[in-house]
Order: C-alpha cells, then sequence, then structure tokens
C-alpha cells in the first residue's frame, strides 16, 4: 500500500490580510497531481484542515475541490481534526462521507475504531487521534486527573494499542498507521503554529506511540523525522516569513507485507516564494538585484533617514504583492544616539524636537505652551521633593 502523508493546510488562513484561497487551491491541486502520478492508494491529514472552526463558504468550498481531485485521481482519504478545526463541523456528514472515500475521524471516542483497508498483503488500520485538549477530553478518555498532552495521548494509544492486540489474538495480521495532531519532543515550530498549551505541559513523547508501523502527526509547518516511523509532514505553503527558507514537502510510504518498507520525501511545487528585503525605499525600488522577488510575498526593511511617506504604494508598484514592512533607522543603537542627541539640551529643544519629528515644526503659541507645561512640571517635582526632605529630616 502506498501512503500519501500531508496535514496542516489551514484552508482560509489570510497571510498579513492578504487571502491565500488561490494559492491553497494551487497547492491541493499540485496533491492530488502527485497522487495520480504515484499510484497513491491513502491520503492521511493529520489535523488543521480549515485554518478556523467556523470556515468561510468560499474556504469550504476550495477545500472540497481539494479533496474531490485527490479522490478523482484514485486515492482513500483519511483525515483527522486539529486544534484549529471544530471536530464537530468537520465531523459532519462523516459516515456519508465515508461511502465515498474520504474518512474524517473526529470523535475521541473512537480512537480505537479504525478505518481498514485492503490491499495485497492484508489489512491495514488507519486510527484517528483529533487534536486533544487534557481539560476536555480527560473524562472521556477514562484518565480524569490528566493535565498534560502526553497523559491524554498516553491514553488514547493505550486504547490503540489494545485494538490492534485484539485483532493480533483473533489471528488477524493488521499493519497500523495512526494519525495525531499534537507537539512531540523533538518537533520543532516555524512560528506560525498555534500554541496547544492551557495550563498544562504542551508537549509529548515520540514513545507515547510505540507498537504502530507508521505515526503521521499534524500540528508543526516544516517537514520534520522524530524516527524513522514517527513524522510530521509539515503545512504544504509557508505561513510566515520565518518559513521562507522552508521547502514544503509531503512524505510518501511503502507498507509491504511486514509494515513500514521505505519513506520518500517529495518536495512540493513553490506556488509562490517569500521575501525578506532591506534598503531604502529608492534603493528597493530601483535596483537590479531585486528582480528576482518582484511575484514574491515581500517583507520589506526600510532604512531611509526619514520615516517615508506611503512607502508600501511606492513598494507595491515594483512588488505588487508586498505585504509588510518595517521602517529601521540604519545607525546603530536607537538607545545611544537618543543619549547623544540630548545631551546638553533643554526639555524644551527636546520637546520641541519630538513634536516637530512626529508632525511638523511647533507655531510660536504651541511652543509657548510647550514651555508653560515643561515649567510647571519643574515646579512640582521640585515641590515633591521638597516635602520628601523635610519629612527626612522630621524623621531623623
Amino acid at each position: 500500500m502506498r501512503i500519501l502523508h500531508t496535514s496542516d493546510w489551514h484552508i482560509g488562513r489570510t497571510f498579513h490580510g492578504v487571502d491565500l484561497l488561490a494559492d491553497q487551491g494551487a497547492v491541493l491541486g499540485s496533491i492530488a497531481e502527485l497522487v495520480a502520478a504515484q499510484s497513491i492508494d491513502v491520503v492521511v491529514v493529520p489535523g488543521d484542515i480549515y485554518d478556523r472552526a467556523v470556515p468561510s463558504a468560499d474556504a469550504v468550498l476550495v477545500c472540497n475541490r481539494g479533496l474531490e481531485a485527490i479522490r478523482a485521481a484514485g486515492a482513500v482519504i483519511v483525515a483527522t481534526s486539529g486544534n484549529h478545526d471544530s471536530p464537530a463541523r468537520l465531523g459532519a456528514g462523516a459516515a456519508f462521507a465515508s461511502a465515498g472515500g474520504l474518512h474524517l475521524m473526529t470523535r475521541v471516542g473512537d480512537v480505537a475504531t479504525p478505518v481498514v483497508i485492503e490491499d495485497e498483503h492484508g489489512s491495514v488500520a488507519f486510527y484517528g487521534i483529533p487534536y486533544l485538549e487534557p481539560e476536555t477530553t480527560r473524562l472521556e478518555l477514562d484518565v480524569p486527573t490528566a493535565r498534560t498532552h502526553a497523559e491524554v495521548l498516553g491514553a488514547a494509544m493505550d486504547r490503540v494499542r489494545g485494538d490492534l492486540e485484539t485483532r493480533s489474538e483473533a489471528g488477524q495480521h493488521v499493519r497500523s498507521v495512526v494519525l495525531a495532531h499534537a507537539f512531540i519532543v523533538g518537533g520543532e515550530a516555524t512560528g506560525s503554529e498555534r500554541s496547544i498549551s492551557s495550563g498544562g505541559i504542551e508537549t509529548a513523547p515520540a514513545s507515547a506511540f510505540d507498537g504502530v508501523d507508521y505515526v503521521a502527526l499534524g500540528h508543526l509547518h516544516s517537514p520534520q523525522i522524530l524516527t524513522d516511523r514517527v513524522r510530521y509532514s509539515g503545512s504544504p505553503l509557508p505561513y510566515s516569513f520565518g518559513e521562507r527558507s522552508h521547502r514544503k514537502a509531503v512524505w510518501i510510504l511503502d507498507l509491504d507485507a511486514d509494515g513500514l518498507g521505505s519513506v520518500e520525501r517529495v518536495d512540493l511545487p513553490v506556488v509562490r516564494g517569500l521575501a525578506r528585503i532591506e534598503g531604502t525605499v529608492e534603493e528597493l525600488t530601483t535596483d537590479t538585484a531585486y528582480c528576482e522577488f518582484e511575484d514574491h510575498y515581500v517583507s520589506a526593511v526600510l532604512t531611509d533617514e526619514v520615516r517615508p511617506v506611503d512607502a508600501m504604494r511606492a513598494l507595491q508598484q515594483r512588488f505588487p504583492h508586498a505585504i509588510h514592512l518595517e521602517w529601521r533607522r540604519p545607525e546603530g543603537s536607537g538607545e545611544l544616539r537618543y543619549r547623544d542627541r540630548v545631551r546638553g539640551r533643554s526639555d524644551l529643544d527636546i520637546a520641541t524636537s519630538f513634536v516637530t519629528d512626529m508632525r511638523s515644526v511647533p507655531t510660536a503659541a504651541e511652543s509657548a505652551l510647550l514651555a508653560r507645561a515643561l515649567a510647571t512640571v519643574q515646579r512640582e517635582t521640585e515641590a515633591t521633593r521638597g516635602t520628601a526632605t523635610t519629612a527626612d529630616r522630621g524623621a531623623a
């Protein structure tokens, strides 16, 4: 059996306010093409199919088209819910969907009830473990004192191993794949994931999954190998500029008669690159060195001496997908520069410079108002110090 492991689609997510549905539709189409080209039998998606518990109608449409394309390419789909999904909404109609080859495993009580798919070597049991929030799932998993993700995940895996043992005792030769949405020790976050810590330790050990042939993990957004049998596929698109150097991928694994045979990483096509560029507005909009980024999502750091006016509009003339910018003075430490600038200057000079930098040169009337305000503050400060000195002498 040939299985493709992908996760964390986050359909409906925006990137610095930019709608990504077109990009997400494109990458799901690429996965469907890969399913056909690689003769994939099963696609597993361990959680965060949607980015929100209540996705928009457009997000649902893009997701459904992606699922339909993958199914039409010849693969059965097995999916779980993550910490972004709503288990109830994602799992609505699951019984009907399974008849068409889409198995949505979102119920905590069903973690030991696998989807069983046959191949020439026998049966493969797919167990879906949705995202487990300790506070809301510990009673359902019969661990009422559990407070950590490791405890509830351990309880869920005990049920999975119990079901496998029952099948083995009945004479069945069953290979096993577990889908789980969790933060496993050894994994590295990229910064675009939502924390799953809520009053307890958010990580769980990879050893929790002992006894199964392959564990398809979701939650972390870069492809990672924790053990040969325990892996994250990562998200199919980058969702933060911190991921601009990541190459997104899926895992393709083959199960033979004895279990896990081989695992291959297959990189996904880049839908749109990410770039972080730095310079003055003039440099960024004219220098040929930045030509390669003109079709990228761009985060720009501006180093102009004075904060540029309408800089985003200027950048987008060249970089239509510029979506984030910040202004940073080019001189070294701001704290040292400020100390040097104010040394030997009066309070009025400093206040006048501040108003000038933030707005414009103050009028004569405004300067007089600043002078009166500063004088009032100075008198109040001196009066407070005098009162304190008198009190100290009395105490002595």
